[in-house]
């Protein structure tokens, strides 16, 4: 499976690049410009990037979604729609968005997500400390979907140590498909993540930049941001449970008893 990609904007079809679980499409509208679908037999969570935009429904209507210019200008956005909803989106003024998408069962109530009830975690220590916003994490009411915005610091690394979760073992680890979708703020930036198993059957080097997705179909992932860029990544989840259990690569848990303090640059972003 190839793991770096470039997503079609403003595409018709939901590309899945191969994965079971979960797909993605990512769109860019100009004030007035409209986005009709349904979600079928998926449930789908519009993340808005940057601009605001107004949904209509067979689930409900929802008016000036939205607001941050970009995703390092403020908190996010998102609307989670279930499974057989048809919609209407419409851009108030230009927009960006991902609509991520989740192979699903049963039906939950459509919700929206404001950036007050975004859960931000600083997780990790020293070098190793990065951003997380929850937007459908495993105590939302949904079927399979999970989605959250990471902000990797400028020379930090991100999912790190090294963790997978390509293994039904629960409550330590579940098999999850995941899609890495990166912004950044410069054109210039760029991030490092490696995606290797443990039997080293997969082990790749890969150069992000804005725009990139990468897959991760199993194995661990870590990144790292270039000196001087911070990074943003859109993580999309689904699979064996409702959850983010995870294991680390146990040649770097020792890593975590070497961390003292926080990196002070955090929260990179906040309301």
């Amino acid at each position: 499976m190839q793991l770096l990609h470039r997503p079609h904007v403003n595409g018709e079809a939901i590309e899945t690049f191969g994965f079971e679980h979960i797909g993605i499409r990512i769109h860019h509208l100009a004030a007035g410009e409209t986005l009709e679908g349904e979600t079928g037999g998926s449930e789908m969570g519009i993340v808005l990037f940057g601009g605001r935009c107004s949904v209509e429904s067979s689930a409900g209507t929802w008016r000036g979604i939205g607001g941050r210019r970009n995703v390092f200008e403020g908190l996010p956005h998102a609307l989670y729609l279930p499974i057989h909803t048809a919609f209407h989106l419409t851009a108030d003024e230009a927009c960006e968005f991902a609509c991520c998408y989740a192979k699903a069962d049963r039906q939950f109530a459509a919700r929206l997500v404001t950036p007050d009830q975004a859960d931000i975690e600083i997780r990790g220590g020293g070098n190793a400390t990065r951003q997380i916003n929850g937007i459908f994490k495993p105590d939302f009411p949904a079927d399979r979907l999970m989605v959250v915005e990471v902000f990797t610091p400028s020379g930090n690394w991100s999912s790190y140590p090294p963790h997978k979760h390509d293994v039904h073992n629960p409550p330590g680890e579940v098999d999850l498909e995941e899609f890495y979708y990166y912004r950044t703020a410069r054109s210039a930036a760029y991030a490092i993540q490696k995606v290797y198993t443990p039997d080293r059957r997969i082990d790749e080097t890969l150069t992000v930049r804005d725009g990139d997705i990468v897959l991760v179909p199993e194995g661990y992932h870590p990144v790292v941001a270039a000196h001087g860029y911070d990074i943003y990544y859109l993580n999309v989840l689904a699979g064996s449970a409702r959850s983010m259990a995870a294991s680390d690569d146990p040649d770097y848990i020792w890593v975590r008893e070497t961390w003292r303090e926080k990196d002070p640059r955090l929260p990179l972003v906040h309301s």
